[in-house]
């Protein structure tokens, strides 16, 4: 199994993410023809070796049609996007892709509903799609929180632009052509001082970069350099990618990539170190519970309470409610408690980030006088979303994966639902005829 592996002593960008994939053998040209399946036009990739440091990588960067730069190694080309609409580029003072350093007056906003609709209507793969409206509704949920809005309402401003979807999305195709590794990394560490960004002037951790570590439970620690080392971009990378964060153990290094920022960092380079390596035994990386497998790993919340007095509808609409907020599974099983009255066990799964906030959930909305909480690990199998074409037409089913195996196949229901209501077929026959254009041609 494919491992890689993200040092994060100098932070973390999308474009040094993806300089840092191409260090590692990603090409160039292979990643422009896959974004050409965006259609979003207006801007040039650019790619070139460079140092920082004296330690020699690759520096990616995405700029629009209007700038004008000396030619690198490798130049990628695209027209305007509709009518010449302007959208800010990297601002070659900072290191990153970091939105909130975009200073253009023109910039070109975009919703995630409609950032959600470029990329699922795209003919990029499922597996790309998945991931990057994923990352992108990571953002989204952080500036809501930040802002007070609900995610399909943010708009992106200077995320919203071409450079950072390019960002966004390029590095989904970057790790696809990779081979889709298991990503692990390092602790993640910032830097201190203060950022501009378009709502005023913010102390580093940027106000997103710290909600979308923190929803995920992602610890973060500060050191002495002073600059903002991890963008929003790069958190929800994070958040979205990896597995799990630690120190390397007993790892045997195959190819190793760096991905260059711009700024001299005062206290260490400004350079993302990604290690990539085959995992053929046990213990290689660093979760001992992995075992030999390739499976994903997390830990969770599990919030529990016993309840013998709770109407049936109260009950059904804290489901619906626990549901909506983002719970990871809700549930409530039969049991007998004391003198013999019958009861249920409800059961709220959920991020540990979250963890007090559907304790109080279940405080305020049932009748419980208490709740029980522990964490629990979980493994997963590698999941993975395919497109399989049917008589009623193009069905998105659910693959999961052990050691490159597969195990289960599951077709999307919503995916089902669409085409059997306009085929006016019941959703069954739509389910049976995805399970056997599985695997597709």
């Amino acid at each position: 199994m494919k491992t890689l592996y993200l040092d994060l002593g100098s932070g973390i960008s999308g474009d040094m993410f993806i300089g840092a994939l191409i260090d590692l053998g990603v090409e160039a040209r292979q990643l422009e023809q896959e974004l050409q399946k965006l259609q979003i036009e207006g801007y040039h990739l650019h790619v070139s070796r460079g140092h920082k440091a004296s330690i020699a990588g690759v520096k990616f960067d995405v700029h629009l049609e209007s700038e004008h730069h000396h030619e690198p190694a490798y130049h990628g080309h695209h027209g305007h996007e509709h009518g010449h609409s302007h959208a800010p580029g990297h601002d070659h003072a900072h290191p990153h892709d970091h939105p909130h350093s975009h200073s253009h007056p023109h910039a070109d906003e975009r919703t995630f509903t409609r950032i959600r609709e470029l990329i699922t209507e795209s003919q990029l793969s499922a597996w790309v799609k998945q991931k990057s409206v994923a990352i992108f509704q990571c953002i989204a949920e952080a500036e809501g929180r930040v802002h007070g809005l609900p995610p399909e309402q943010v708009h992106f401003h200077e995320v919203g632009a071409v450079d950072s979807i390019v960002d966004i999305v390029g590095a989904c195709i970057g790790l696809e052509l990779l081979g889709k590794p298991r990503v692990l990394a390092s602790p993640v560490v910032e830097g201190t001082g203060w950022i501009h960004c378009a709502h005023g002037r913010f102390p580093i951790p940027a106000p997103a970069t710290l909600a979308i570590l923190g929803a995920r439970g992602i610890a973060l620690s500060q050191c002495d350099e002073p600059n903002e080392l991890v963008t929003p971009t790069g958190a929800a990378l994070l958040a979205e990618l990896v597995e799990t964060f630690g120190p390397m153990q007993s790892v045997v290094a195959e190819k190793i990539g760096f991905g260059l920022g711009t700024r001299d960092n005062k206290t260490r380079p400004n350079v993302l170190r990604a290690v990539l390596w085959e995992a053929k035994t046990e213990g290689q990386g660093f979760d001992p519970g992995a075992g030999a497998h390739d499976w994903e790993t997390d830990t969770i919340a599990v919030l529990e309470t016993n309840l013998d007095d709770i109407n049936a509808e109260i009950l059904g609409c804290f489901l619906e409610k626990a549901l909506a907020a983002g719970a990871l599974d809700v549930f409530h099983t039969p049991i007998q408690m004391k003198k013999s009255r019958p009861g249920v066990l409800l059961t709220v799964l959920c991020a540990t980030a979250d963890a007090d906030r559907f304790s109080e959930l279940l405080l305020r909305e049932t009748s419980t006088f208490g709740v029980r909480r522990h964490t629990a690990e979980r493994r997963k199998l590698r999941r993975e979303f395919v497109s399989v074409q049917t008589p009623r037409g193009e069905v998105t089913v659910k693959v999961g994966r052990l050691d490159g195996a597969v195990l289960q196949a599951a077709p999307e229901y919503e995916s089902c639902r669409k085409l059997a209501g306009q085929a006016n077929v019941p959703v069954k026959v739509v389910y049976e005829a995805a399970l056997r254009a599985f695997p597709p041609k």
